[in-house]
């Protein structure tokens, strides 16, 4: 079949779907609007979908091994959007960050590769994943067996990215090897004691024991991380204390972590806890280390690489595909990546040259919907041709 024709003809369909989502954003695994289309839409191309952990879906389409696994993400982000669309969401949620695309997409290559499906060398598994921007979403799917039964062998994923100078719509970049860092929250409680402030003695000062910590945290990365390492500690939000006039009995520090590899994200969240409990039993105080949230780093997997390189040139042209370094920010696609060889690629979908200002997680975000065939069909492909290739 030809993927990209076939994504053109039905093009009305996968902007409507986008723009349905679009306008009904909804959040973490929260997404019954969203799941409810889903499923309609695939029972309407003849495919059966499953319901997986909290709030996932996944469909099979063909038969017999290898079997490759196709993700999309749902969720949206708790912002007021500002975009000003016709199609725009009037809650304090939106789809700042392409989630809504890549569903739509994930939708069209089903419905292609179910109109293909007796010329496809293998399985093709569609995962809907919910709670990307939580970081928890793959973890809960995975955990819930979407990677077995019939046992996934490779994996691929689409991430749009408007707003970006040079990166035009329908280019793509990609990495080989380590793409994305790693992403932990923590959050460090810290009790003192409270006291009058004229007797000071008699407390334990949180807000002061809170201040060394973080002292304490930024010689990881001055003093035990190589320079060739990009890693982040940041601390964004410290609370504390209840009165001008009282020793602080309590404090809070919220503080975000990324790292280029497993080895060194184990290393600064061991050095981060140690430090914590070590400076608050200096100044006898105590401390409780929760980690809400967190992400490995994204490992496109070298040989998928070179095959996503030759596959792909027949959808977007190989003047139009790049290979990168290593970028910031993170993806719990990564958690797919650790089971099996998987490859996330990035899309342009609108750059600033074309007028596309706002890159994602900025409530101004919106992105080229001439996008989404070639998305579709980039999908459709990339699973066809990695099914022709390791089907034995």
């Amino acid at each position: 079949m030809d993927y990209k024709k076939r994504a053109l003809e039905i093009q009305d369909q996968i902007i409507n779907n986008r723009r349905e989502i679009h306008k009904n954003p909804e959040l973490h695994f929260n997404l019954d609007k969203t799941l409810a289309l889903v499923e309609r839409e695939l029972k309407s191309y003849g495919i059966e979908p499953k319901r997986v952990g909290k709030a996932g879906i996944t469909a099979l389409i063909g038969s017999g091994s290898p079997v490759v696994l196709l993700r999309g993400d749902m969720d949206a982000l708790k912002m007021k959007e500002e975009m000003g669309l016709e199609f725009s969401s009037e809650i304090e949620a939106c789809h700042s960050c392409g989630h809504d695309g890549h569903t739509s997409m994930l939708l069209a290559a089903g419905r292609m590769l179910k109109e293909n499906e007796e010329n496809l060398k293998g399985t093709v598994k569609l995962m809907f994943q919910p709670a990307e921007e939580i970081l928890q979403g793959a973890k809960d799917m995975i955990e819930n067996g979407v990677l077995e039964d019939p046992k996934v062998d490779a994996a691929f994923a689409i991430h749009l990215f408007p707003g970006e100078e040079y990166f035009k719509t329908g280019s793509i970049r990609i990495a080989r090897g380590q793409f994305m860092s790693s992403g932990d929250v923590l959050v460090i409680n810290i009790k003192g004691v409270q006291s009058h402030g004229s007797t000071p003695e008699l407390g334990v000062d949180a807000i002061v024991v809170a201040s060394h910590i973080v002292i304490g945290l930024q010689n990881i990365l001055a003093r035990e991380i190589s320079m060739f390492d990009n890693c982040v500690v940041l601390v964004g939000k410290i609370t504390g204390g209840a009165t001008v006039n009282t020793t602080p009995g309590y404090a809070t520090i919220e503080l975000s972590a990324r790292a280029v590899n497993e080895e060194k994200r184990e290393f600064i969240l061991s050095r981060i806890r140690e430090i914590a409990r070590g400076v608050a039993e200096t100044f006898r105080a105590q401390v409780e280390i929760n980690h809400p949230m967190g992400s490995a780093s994204l490992y496109n997997n070298e040989d998928l690489v070179d095959d996503v390189l030759e596959f792909s040139k027949d959808i977007v042209g190989e003047e139009n595909i790049k290979v990168v370094p290593m970028m910031a920010g993170t993806e719990d696609f990564a958690y797919i990546a650790q089971k099996m060889p998987a490859a996330m690629i990035h899309l342009g979908s609108g750059s600033t040259d074309e007028g596309y200002m706002y890159g994602i997680h900025s409530p101004l975000m919106t992105f080229n919907e001439e996008v989404l065939p070639i998305g579709a069909s980039l999908l459709a492909d990339l699973a066809t041709k990695y099914l022709e290739k390791y089907s034995k």
